[in-house]
């Protein structure tokens, strides 16, 4: 297929206004988005040039050592998304507390969640990393600003999306009606549609999780995993992959494309925080595309979607994929 056969990100967008109503300011938030995560993509390229691959002496709110180019991304985020009127905070895996960026927020402002550069200690690797993203409306004007404003479930949210920075820079985005993948063109400011309509096959035999960590697995999830290593001899009857990244975008990205189930349970490790990864602007966002796609997401034993979030940087278990695997997961978790 050639350039003049795919539509640009804005042709697709404006086509999503007229067919299922996407509002134009969203349409100029995503677009800001996009460009962000073009630059981003360009300096992780660069890094090695620039001298930007390595950490600097600071850790985030999360306690995690920021590389520069953590650094880097969320400005850019910070930057570009500020342009669209109706943004009225930015809520970052890298920063403590929410930034206001209007005083008196109304009903349909944005809350804009993110992480801007997840997976960042496989940059020196030159291992796939990404951004996520999440957008919720408000409902109803707020009467203060405090932190407490944006503890919004994932079910609110109106869009969510990823940028993945690899062999090429894509971008998969949801705005409530499927999942659509997008390229960016070198040479171009342009994101073309590739991957239209994704989805996410309701059976698999491929699961991802860091084995490393067995020992410290719950029952629900090691019996998961020996009965998947057990193979076509055990329970299942079929043969499994076992895949492990250590970047949430690629293994989505992975699933998106050809399925699969990936896996960051609660273990007794890391139960004292409520599991690894963040609920706003990590897990919210990647079940809610994973959920277009026809997929499921769930923490074990329930939707990630309806989990009502307590603080800013909340962390929860993980488990999403395709339908089949995640209702057996679910079984064993509830039994």
């Amino acid at each position: 297929m050639t350039k003049s056969e795919h539509i640009t990100f804005r042709q697709f967008m404006l086509q999503e206004h007229r067919r299922v109503g996407v509002t134009k300011d969203l349409i100029f938030l995503l677009e800001d988005i996009a460009t962000a995560c073009r630059i981003i993509s360009h300096q992780i390229r660069s890094g090695a040039f620039s001298g930007t691959l390595g950490a600097t002496e600071d850790t985030n709110v999360q306690g995690e050592t920021q590389k520069q180019l953590d650094v880097i991304a969320n400005d850019q985020f910070m930057l570009h998304c500020a342009n669209t009127s109706r943004v009225a905070a930015l809520v970052s895996e890298e920063l403590d507390n929410v930034v206001w960026q209007k005083d008196a927020p109304k009903k349909g402002d944005y809350i804009v969640y993110f992480d801007p550069l997840d997976g960042s200690s496989n940059l020196e690797l030159n291992i796939s990393v990404g951004s996520i993203f999440s957008i919720v409306e408000l409902e109803e004007d707020l009467s203060s600003t405090d932190d407490a404003a944006v503890l919004i479930a994932g079910q609110k949210q109106v869009c969510a999306g990823y940028a993945l920075y690899g062999p090429s820079t894509s971008l998969v985005v949801t705005t409530g009606d499927g999942v659509n993948g997008f390229t960016h063109l070198n040479g171009t400011g342009e994101f073309l549609l590739t991957f239209p309509n994704m989805t996410v096959p309701a059976a698999t035999n491929e699961f991802a999780i860091n084995a490393s960590r067995q020992k410290y697995w719950y029952p629900p999830v090691a019996r998961y995993v020996d009965e998947c290593l057990h193979g076509s001899d055990g329970p299942r009857g079929k043969n499994f992959n076992m895949r492990w990244v250590a970047s949430m975008v690629a293994e989505v990205h992975r699933i998106l494309t050809r399925g699969g189930v990936f896996l960051y349970p609660v273990d007794t490790q890391n139960a004292d925080m409520g599991g690894r990864l963040r609920l706003l602007y990590e897990a919210n966002p990647m079940g809610f595309i994973i959920e277009q796609a026809g997929g499921k997401a769930s923490v074990g034993g329930s939707r990630i979607l309806d989990v009502a979030p307590s603080d800013l940087h909340q962390r929860v278990p993980v488990l999403l994929g395709s339908s089949e695997e995640i209702d057996l997961l679910d079984d064993y978790h509830n039994s």
